[in-house]
């Protein structure tokens, strides 16, 4: 018997749990995600993780999350699995980020010594307009 898992990720609306009573909303949040992996996954055997649960339940009875992120499994057995969803991060890009300030960083290396030698120009011009003026008054 070989144990082939089906394993899908979805965002569940739970945005009607509004319409429910205010001292009942996080109940009927747990009951949506309950219909809601029972039809997509074609199966009544469900267990919900602690961790939704707990996410349903943290702002209390009254204020249930509107969304929630899921990763659903099943089994050859028919048994339904709801975890939460966690994403995994890229890598690479973080690489790419460092170079352009790498980059960045050089061009403004190189454009500072631009800055000095503008001034250093500058600075002889006016030495030099300064001499001529006070050769034009003698």
């Amino acid at each position: 018997m070989s144990e082939e898992l089906l394993e899908r990720i979805y965002t569940i609306n739970l945005g009607k749990v509004l319409l429910s009573p205010s001292n009942q909303r996080a109940k009927r949040a747990i009951n949506m995600i309950r219909e809601f992996a029972s039809k997509h996954m074609k199966s009544e055997n469900i267990k919900i993780e602690e961790e939704i649960s707990h996410l349903v339940w943290a702002r209390g009875i009254r204020n249930p999350p509107r969304k929630i992120r899921v990763k659903i499994t099943k089994d050859d057995d028919g048994n339904i699995i709801v975890s939460t969803y966690q994403e995994e991060k890229k890598i690479e890009e973080k690489p790419k980020k460092e170079e352009k300030k790498v980059e960045k960083e050089e061009k403004k290396i190189e454009e500072k010594p631009k800055k000095e030698e503008k001034k250093v120009e500058k600075e002889e011009t006016k030495k030099a307009e300064s001499k001529s003026e006070k050769k034009t008054k003698e």
